[in-house]
């Protein structure tokens, strides 16, 4: 899968991106709104590609069992009605129609038509943003299963969406095209540190940007991640370049309540609102931050932060 450069004003908007993408793998791309449709676009006139695009309000007017029987019909396959209905968790909305439905309801059933693509290649934007959490572990297994044959491409501009789903995930932003590590490995286990609640010291992180020197307090950080060598703090919606490491970091900050949650991420724990169990492998954190940031938890340290969290 190849996109061509763009440029705007004279600047590189897009840069040349190729993914080698094989079957049984999930890549997700988190960018914003024009980038997104940018991407989409470059696919549009390509019949290897199933896209979807967000939001779609086709077929309002049919019940999801005429909905299904039609999606049926029209892609030839050979399950039977009532045994997608079990499938996708809709024998009690079957006799509703969609337009009745609730929004997060409605829009899964819109999702569903992506389950009949014949193409081998799936590329939905956004396909959890309007989801409430029933509905996403519906449609993750859903793209789970489907992940198993075709090649699934999700563009968002939510970590945790990326996440649900994806294998490999990259960030593409102004600065480029990277990737973002997200492996989980056992070899990767940090040692336990007791944290000393009385011993409290003043410390102020260092970071940088446009040639200024900025410093935070502790309370003011939100998250720490390391991405393409780079580390970055995120602050109010805001991300700063750090020329410490994430080793270094934990170490400063090991007594204000900051947890090495994943091999790439340092969170405050102070800002986590909720634990999120996707699978017994796959966790993430979600911040009260107030831009609803997620980050990643290893699954070798869910029950070190448990202990941490007495829970």
């Amino acid at each position: 899968m190849q996109f061509q450069p763009m440029y705007d004003d004279g600047e590189l908007f897009l840069p040349k991106i190729e993914l080698s993408m094989t079957s049984n793998q999930s890549i997700g791309i988190i960018t914003d709104l024009k980038r997104k449709q940018l991407l989409m676009n470059q696919l549009a006139n390509h019949s290897q590609y199933h896209l979807f695009r967000a939001p779609q309000n086709e077929y309002m007017r049919l019940t999801v069992e005429e909905l299904i029987t039609f999606l049926i019909k029209v892609t030839e396959r050979n399950e039977h009605t009532a045994s997608l209905l079990g499938y996708f968790a809709l024998k009690e909305e079957r006799k509703v129609k969609i337009k009745n439905l609730s929004s997060s309801r409605r829009m899964y059933v819109t999702l569903l038509r992506v389950f009949f693509a014949h193409q081998p290649t799936l590329v939905l934007e956004e396909p959890y943003f309007y989801l409430e959490e029933q509905d996403r572990r519906h449609f993750k297994r859903i793209l789970d299963d489907l992940s198993k044959e075709k090649r699934i491409l999700i563009l968002t501009s939510n970590l945790e969406d990326a996440i649900i789903s994806c294998d490999t995930i990259y960030r593409l932003n102004e600065s480029g095209f990277h990737q973002l590590d997200i492996r989980d490995s056992e070899e990767d286990k940090q040692e336990v540190q007791e944290q000393d609640p009385a011993n409290i010291t003043l410390q102020k992180i260092s970071t940088k940007r446009n040639d200024k020197v900025i410093l935070f307090n502790p309370p003011e950080i939100d998250f720490i991640e390391s991405l393409d060598g780079s580390i970055l703090i995120h602050v109010g919606g805001e991300n700063y370049d750090c020329a410490l490491t994430l080793t270094e970091l934990e170490q400063r900050l090991l007594n204000f309540g900051f947890f090495r949650c994943h091999r790439s991420y340092i969170v405050n724990l102070q800002k986590v609102r909720e634990i999120i169990t996707w699978t017994k492998n796959s966790y993430s954190l979600r911040l009260n931050t107030g831009k609803d940031d997620v980050v990643p938890l290893s699954r070798t340290k869910l029950q070190e932060l448990k202990a941490l969290l007495n829970i």
